[in-house]
């Protein structure tokens, strides 16, 4: 199967992250899978932290169309699944309509999965604004009894990229933030942003004192693939039914992709 990888950086300008992820990518799918890497466009933000923007939701929204124009342009070039790499899954429910291939995002798939390992899970992350939006997902997905707290890890995306090449001090901080929401009472941790869940599966860390460690990245593949391979045996697909669900006829949606320019945020 070919799945489209879609990331919320700019990934010619993170070489070392993309490399590490290419790299855990190959180790958790399949060999016959083939995952295609895409980051959101060059000049999509003043620096090589998508973070700036994102903190701000008018500025979040406004980037999150890219993500829609590549969920049609991954169904239109043959892919099998659109593998939606970030945490906050933008406009995930919009494009499960506009797409009849399987959607899967990582904080949607993390915090589910992350239920069927312990009672209450737990999120460290970088950008302190979006937590209140991450806990308007909780609410969302119906697992705010679930989710047992949301704090900043204490570090930034940039001391993150710096240690890829010596990780072990950032990891020592991690597993020190990750006491503090055991100390809560959570007994599964996600660690937030995608980078710093690279860097921990790329170096091994799967638990901190007896509680997991959700690998989000390999979570999403995985489940992608067996939403792909669900459809191809069973059948299974996103519903249709109900004003968020249904499908609009695709020449109405090109349409309106070309009233308001987007078309040009296809990748190359």
């Amino acid at each position: 199967m070919k799945i489209w990888h879609q990331s919320f950086t700019v990934l010619q300008d993170l070489p070392d992250y993309e490399a590490v992820m290419r790299e855990h990518i190959a180790k958790v799918v399949r060999p016959d899978t083939e995952v295609v890497m895409h980051g959101v466009l060059p000049g999509t933000y003043p620096s090589n932290y998508p973070g700036t923007d994102i903190a701000f939701g008018a500025l979040y929204t406004m980037h999150a169309m890219q993500w829609i124009v590549r969920g049609l342009q991954a169904e239109r070039e043959g892919y099998d699944a659109y593998a939606m790499c970030t945490l906050p899954n933008p406009h995930i429910r919009e494009i499960r309509s506009l797409v009849d291939i399987p959607v899967v995002g990582y904080g949607e798939a993390s915090f589910h999965l992350a239920c069927m390992l312990g009672h209450r899970f737990g999120l460290l992350v970088f950008i302190d604004r979006l937590v209140p939006f991450l806990h308007e997902q909780m609410a969302g997905y119906g697992l705010t009894s679930r989710c047992g707290g949301i704090r900043p890890v204490g570090f930034t995306f940039h001391d993150v990229l710096g240690a890829f090449g010596d990780p072990g001090p950032l990891i020592e901080r991690f597993k020190d933030s990750a006491r503090a929401l055991i100390r809560d009472g959570v007994d599964v941790i996600i660690p937030g942003e995608m980078p710093l869940n690279v860097l921990l599966a790329a170096n091994g860390v799967t638990e901190v004192d007896d509680v997991p460690i959700v690998d989000g990245l390999a979570v999403t593949l995985k489940l992608t693939e067996s939403f792909v391979e669900l459809r191809r045996s069973v059948g299974f697909r996103q519903s249709r039914h109900g004003w968020m669900n249904a499908s609009p006829e695709r020449k109405r949606v090109e349409q309106v992709l070309e009233f308001y320019g987007l078309g040009r945020l296809t990748a190359d």
